[in-house]
């Protein structure tokens, strides 16, 4: 009797703490008395405390019993049954209390057509509700119904008209994660009419352009923010980013241009010398470095970064200097500075110094990758057995850490030539983790070295089926059967299909490119190999635009290609075959 008369008191709690409860800006509450997982974060504004409408509702025995019924199967976890309890509650009083309860409880139980249902009620019993107004159409948006959304999200808006930018803003974070990119800038742009003064939702607009690829769109818009906020620097490093799309040249200009009368722009300066060093102008960009540095001495994040362009650049004894540095200054993050130290020595085949730098890393963020690369530099001195056994002995606090170790000790293994025993490493290690995605990729990528097709299509298909957006699944299929000039078709179709998932990645758009060489499609393909190596100047990438290019008469420009990238990659398989092939 005593348990449910503490029952009784606690939903009666409930009901009046939900009556002041004051909205919260991550969406629907995690439920206050039971341990369901958290859940994403929503966007929501934070209006004048109010008190709900409360309907005429006695609070009655059976209403008492089925409050304190739902409460428990909540605590308990038996979500179902909570769920279930507080939206037949929800429909039976009406009172925006119980259902925004119900909503937190079936958002947390990831029951998203009662979550929905829920937040329904909720607004209809609270038409004023932000809170009710804004999960309803986070709820909406996460199940791809924007048009049901779209208003709910405009009366949200306008609800609030000292904050639109900020609305905006977050709006944008919100839909970014909707896949329709075009559909969400349509409605992005009918969101924004009402507010074409606002240079946030101008930026808004031309950030979800962009995501849809229309950068004419994106700079039109981003062009008129600069004229409703020309010192705004948000709106200037996006603008660079759209005319990176272009080129690097537009986007270098534009930059050194807003610098001239911007010069305390911090993070366009830092994006200028990255430019720079992406262009290998790095006199100049060595110059943006000493401006950064000279005006913000005591910034460790400015230190940091530019220790990483220096590295990039390769100027070690400048990425050097800055990396000790920030271990003087007690860098909040140490292990990264002592990582990055670990790398530069190892670029310079410094070997004694990276390891030393790489075994001073402790347990944490950066723990497997020293211990990989620390594994990776014994090889590199001739120790591969002693390399082997370094990463067998390192201990891994989860299985996602021990997949990762498995991952670089075939790694070393394939760059050995030791083909089948990485495969047979990886083999087992896939046994006692059958479902692991990266354990399935890596050993058909083995499985391809030891001529074991069958393994490779059969991993590849398992991972598709498990993970029917994985790009690279397909991507590796369809490439393998291209490259052995075998059901051509199929794999034009499987690349097709993973450069719709990822239409910018320069792997995938090089595969696209060598099967429609391979299909008789020279020009076609050689469009796609130009725009793949632009964006990464990879030996591999290069072996098959040489190729083409060569095949197309244009042998001189094929040669060059060939050249220069054997200078950097003196030792890749696939440069070396296609070169000995067209050039005895």
């Amino acid at each position: 009797m005593m348990t449910i008369r503490l029952a009784a008191v606690a939903v009666c709690a409930m009901l009046a703490a939900c009556a002041q409860q004051p909205t919260k800006p991550a969406g629907p509450a995690a439920p206050a008395q039971s341990e369901a997982k958290p859940q994403p974060k929503v966007v929501v504004a934070q209006p004048v405390p109010r008190k709900p409408p409360l309907p005429a509702q006695e609070l009655t025995d059976d209403i008492l019993f089925k409050l304190m019924l739902a409460e428990v199967a909540a605590q308990r976890g038996q979500l179902q049954v909570a769920v279930s309890a507080f939206l037949e509650l929800a429909r039976e009083t009406r009172d925006p209390r119980v259902a925004q309860r119900a909503t937190e409880v079936a958002w947390n139980a990831r029951f998203i057509s009662a979550a929905l249902e829920a937040a329904g009620l909720w607004l209809q019993a609270d038409p004023e509700s932000a809170q009710a107004r804004q999960v309803l159409a986070t709820l909406l948006v996460s199940q791809a119904q924007l048009a049901e959304a779209q208003p709910h999200i405009e009366k949200w808006i306008a609800a609030d008209p000292a904050n639109v930018g900020q609305s905006f803003l977050k709006l944008s974070s919100l839909l970014g994660r909707h896949k329709d990119k075009a559909a969400v800038a349509r409605l992005m742009q009918a969101l924004a009419q009402p507010y074409p003064e606002v240079a946030e939702v101008r930026l808004a607009v031309a950030q979800a352009a962009l995501e849809a690829n229309e950068p004419a769109l994106a700079l039109d818009e981003v062009r008129a923010v600069l004229k409703l906020r020309p010192d705004w620097e948000l709106a200037a490093l996006f603008h660079a980013q759209v005319l990176q799309r272009r080129s690097n040249a537009e986007a270098i200009q534009y930059l050194a241009d807003y610098l001239k009368t911007h010069p305390e722009a911090r993070d366009a300066r830092l994006n200028y010398a990255r430019l720079l060093v992406n262009e290998k102008q790095f006199s100049e960009a060595r110059s943006q470095f000493e401006v950064l540095l000279a005006e913000f001495p005591q910034n460790a994040d400015v230190t940091m970064a530019v220790a990483l362009l220096a590295i990039q650049a390769k100027d070690y004894d400048a990425a050097e200097t800055q990396l000790r540095r920030l271990l003087e200054i007690k860098y909040k993050d140490p292990d990264a500075a002592r990582f990055y130290l670990g790398q530069l020595n190892e670029e310079r085949e410094r070997y004694g110094e990276a390891l030393k730098w790489f075994g001073a890393i402790g347990p944490g963020e950066h723990y497997i990758s020293a211990r990989t690369r620390y594994a990776g530099v014994l090889a590199k001195q001739g120790r591969l057995p002693e390399a082997r056994n370094y990463l067998q002995q390192s201990s891994a606090q989860d299985s996602q850490q021990r997949v990762r170790l498995v991952q670089a000790e075939a790694q070393l293994l394939r760059d050995a030539h030791e083909y089948q025993e990485a495969f047979n490493l990886l083999g087992e290690a896939l046994a006692k983790q059958p479902d692991a995605p990266d354990l399935l990729y890596d050993h058909a990528m083995a499985a391809e070295k030891v001529n074991r097709i069958d393994v490779l299509e059969t991993n590849l298909r398992r991972l598709i089926k498990a993970q029917p957006e994985n790009a690279h699944a397909y991507n590796a299929l369809g490439y393998t059967l291209a490259d052995r000039n075998e059901r051509l078709p199929e794999a034009h179709t499987l690349i097709e299909t993973a450069l719709r998932f990822a239409p910018e990645d320069p792997f995938i758009m090089d595969s696209m490119g060598w099967v429609l060489y391979r299909l008789g499609q020279h020009k076609e393909g050689l469009a796609y190999l130009q725009r793949a190596f632009a964006l990464r100047p990879d030996a591999e990438i290069a072996a098959h635009l040489g190729e083409v290019l060569w095949n197309l008469g244009q042998r001189e420009q094929a040669q060059k290609i060939w050249s220069d990238m054997l200078k950097e990659h003196p030792k890749n398989e696939a440069l070396q075959n296609a070169i000995k092939r067209f050039i005895p």
